[in-house]
């Protein structure tokens, strides 16, 4: 076991970088999720109370499982990076397909 220490600020964002990280992985994926990204954020999701960060992450008892919050996801930072990660994806796919006809 690795103990590391987190400032809340940098748990924060290390929430935030899970969340971006694993979105891009999975949101596209519904009966084959990547499962060892899932369990390692559901692991430090597991904290969010403990530290405070409960508006970030709620957890689901019905289904075991901790979900982000509507706030996380709807937050203006993550919004920005979805929406630059969409563009940028849309971009390049558009320009490879064009260079293959």
């Amino acid at each position: 076991m690795i103990k590391i220490e987190f400032t809340k600020a940098q748990y924060e964002n290390l929430i935030k970088l899970l969340y971006l990280g694993n979105w891009m992985i999975n949101a596209i994926r519904t009966d084959d999720i990547v499962k060892k990204y899932d369990d390692v954020e559901q692991h430090i999701y597991s904290f969010a109370k403990d530290v405070g960060l409960n508006k970030y992450i709620e957890f689901d008892s019905e289904l075991n499982k901790f979900f982000p919050t509507t706030e996380l996801e709807e937050d203006e930072e993550m919004e920005k990076y979805r929406e630059e990660y969409d563009d940028e994806i849309t971009d390049r796919l558009a320009r490879r397909d064009f260079i293959r006809k």
